[in-house]
């Protein structure tokens, strides 16, 4: 019975611990409501192919052109919902090039000599340009698109088997030619990427595994370091030692940024030697982007160090926002899937554009004229976050 009181106290003791710390309390309530109704919103219960945005180059004009272009326009996946929000584009380069830079995630191409061929009982051609960056999205889009092209080739060859059988007229080809191909299926589609070969699923991953390991690094490291030394005292002899406050937060950020530097290149190594993924791009321009990604996330883990008393509760803090960040930023599966409001949070967090331009630079082989806008986002979130960070971890850190 005694063994059993001392354990009951001792129980007692650490909850009421535990409860005194206010933001630590508050985070361990709301930890689980995020746990459940993000990840219950974030996987999608329809279908996802729904307002995916494409490129389109018709070099024919023909009317059958026009109608092919109309009906993919009008595919609709539920009466209110249609499947493509369609973008014209000069050339199959400009497509490629807006592909780079996320403008559209896939397109199709018509040649010029569509119609003609059509009317010459020869096959015509539809090139469809695949986002190979986003393997998922890239494989229903393709798929779709050439079903859809298909269905439209056989209602023309429909037509004109019945033109034949009502007119009764001949079938003419060309000398040497056989018609009955076109006839059967009067187009064919061609798949074309950007680059050569077929990325696989690891690859559209590692590049957020990287950009997370970089985020961890420097929020855990850092909320940690600070944390640690508070409740070890050491703290105070730093604050009261001859060296300003700033000098302090960048020393601890300078520390943590560089271990996670060295993370993520561990993360990129493994992923190249023993993965056997292949980087497109530059590599200096992959560095770079981890360091803006590092950048990035300064900011919150300066303000929850100096927010958090103990070591558990920034622990728990941190926990509470890089959950979320992990299956938001589409690290693990694309954005597309996810509802409109889920995707609207993602493109909030610095985390999302950190792994959208990796992404771009290792599969796509973007250079950074096609990763300016990302670049542009990460180094405003840092410079907004510091700007406020800095003076509250001042004021915090010396209560």
């Amino acid at each position: 019975m005694r063994t059993l009181s001392d354990i009951l106290q001792i129980a007692k003791k650490d909850l009421l611990e535990f409860t005194r710390d206010r933001l630590r309390l508050i985070t361990f309530v709301i930890m689980p409501i995020f746990m459940m109704v993000l990840v219950g919103f974030i996987f999608p219960s329809q279908n996802t192919l729904k307002n995916i945005s494409i490129g389109l180059n018709n070099n024919d004009n023909s009317e059958a052109s026009k109608q092919l272009v109309n009906v993919v326009e009008n595919l609709e996946v539920t009466q209110s919902n249609k499947a493509f929000k369609v973008t014209e584009y000069k050339s199959v380069n400009d497509i490629k090039a807006a592909i780079k830079k996320q403008e559209v995630s896939g397109g199709f191409a018509i040649s010029a000599d569509f119609s003609e061929n059509i009317k010459n009982n020869q096959q015509a051609n539809v090139v469809i340009v695949e986002d190979q960056s986003n393997p998922q999205i890239s494989a229903i889009t393709s798929q779709t698109l050439s079903k859809v092209v298909e269905g439209f080739g056989q209602q023309l060859g429909i037509q004109k088997v019945n033109k034949i059988l009502v007119t009764k007229l001949p079938i003419s080809s060309d000398k040497g030619k056989n018609p009955g191909l076109a006839f059967v299926s009067p187009i064919k589609t061609q798949l074309e990427g950007i680059i050569p070969g077929e990325p696989n699923y690891f690859e559209f991953v590692a590049p957020g595994i990287m950009a997370m390991v970089v985020m961890t690094a420097v929020l855990t490291g850092l909320a940690a370091s600070v944390s640690r030394e508070k409740e070890q005292g050491t703290l105070d002899g730093i604050l009261i030692s001859p060296i300003s406050r700033l000098s302090i937060i960048l020393g601890k950020t300078l520390s943590q940024s560089i271990r996670g530097l060295v993370q993520g290149m561990i993360v990129l190594l493994l992923a190249i030697f023993l993965f056997g993924v292949t980087i497109h791009g530059s590599i200096l321009l992959v560095a770079l982007l981890l360091l803006l990604g590092i950048f990035s996330f300064v900011g919150l883990g300066i303000l929850v160090s100096a927010s958090a008393a103990e070591q558990e509760t920034a622990t728990q803090m941190l926990f509470m926002f890089q959950f979320p960040m992990l299956f938001l930023s589409g690290a693990f599966f694309p954005l597309q899937q996810m509802p409109v409001i889920m995707q609207r949070i993602a493109h909030i967090l610095p985390l999302t554009y950190a792994i959208e331009a990796l992404r771009k630079v290792v599969i796509l082989g973007a250079g950074i004229a096609d990763v300016q806008k990302e670049i542009l986002i990460l180094s405003g979130i840092g410079i907004v976050t510091l700007f406020f960070a800095v003076p509250i971890f001042k004021k915090l850190i010396t209560r």
